[in-house]
């Protein structure tokens, strides 16, 4: 199902399976402006994302046909795409799973109108608009990052990134050699003050380092300064 035929609009995937939940999203979202597909299914899903290209995808965890964790896991290997997650549960295990999965953000249910209007937007524009056009590409060793194409190859291989772990990659590859600090980081990815507890720049570095390449016991690609941040080394490429 498809509402707002309005061509230039962004287009918006909602992967849902309670009925009326998906239909209350879609028109709140549709008020606002956007195109919004629904799929009840993740295997549904998959197809319509692979077929329409949505802008962002808002997904659902607890889905028939296909789980949110194996659509996410799937989408996120064939494109940068934002993915905003749902969860009925309130503990963590389902945001971390999610995450490590390459998920950009996540929200718990009962979900907030304008909390989740205010995710998306967030989204959209560290997607659209936080790479300068000036900035069109950094290489280190075999390690190269295209802003423009918002991608990156590591001995000519391609890497499969998310959106906000390019941007990490990103924010880390304009001042190698430099630390870089946690409190910065987070406010360029997630637009957020560092409270002294969120780990979630911690998170994404742990599965840049995976794909990249990098140990866990001793990383030499990105460097962890104890108290100051981290730091893209220029020397291990």
């Amino acid at each position: 199902m498809i509402s707002n035929c309005d061509s230039s609009a962004t287009h918006l995937m909602l992967v849902e399976d309670d009925a009326s939940l998906a239909a209350w999203i879609a028109d709140y979202l549709n008020e606002q402006g956007f195109v919004v597909t629904v799929a009840n299914r993740g295997d549904e899903a998959l197809r319509l994302i692979e077929a329409d290209q949505p802008d962002l995808v808002v997904l659902d965890i607890g889905l028939p046909g296909q789980d949110g964790f194996e659509v996410c896991k799937r989408v996120r290997q064939a494109s940068t795409r934002p993915i905003l997650m749902l969860t009925a549960r309130h503990d963590d295990t389902d945001e971390v799973l999610g995450l490590e999965l390459g998920a950009d953000d996540f929200l718990r249910k009962p979900v907030k109108p304008r909390v989740l209007l205010a995710r998306i937007k967030a989204l959209l524009r560290r997607q659209g608009g936080s790479v300068a056009v000036a900035d069109k590409q950094r290489r280190i060793g075999g390690l190269v990052i295209d802003a423009r194409a918002r991608s990156a190859q590591l001995d000519g291989q391609p890497v499969a990134l998310s959106s906000q772990e390019f941007e990490l990659l990103w924010q880390l590859a304009r001042e190698p050699g430099e630390v870089v600090s946690r409190a910065r980081l987070l406010a360029e990815l997630r637009g957020a003050e560092y409270d002294g507890f969120d780990r979630s720049v911690d998170m994404l570095i742990s599965r840049l380092r995976r794909k990249l390449g990098d140990g866990s016991e001793a990383p030499r690609r990105i460097k962890t300064v104890w108290g100051r941040g981290y730091l893209l080394a220029t020397d291990a490429w």
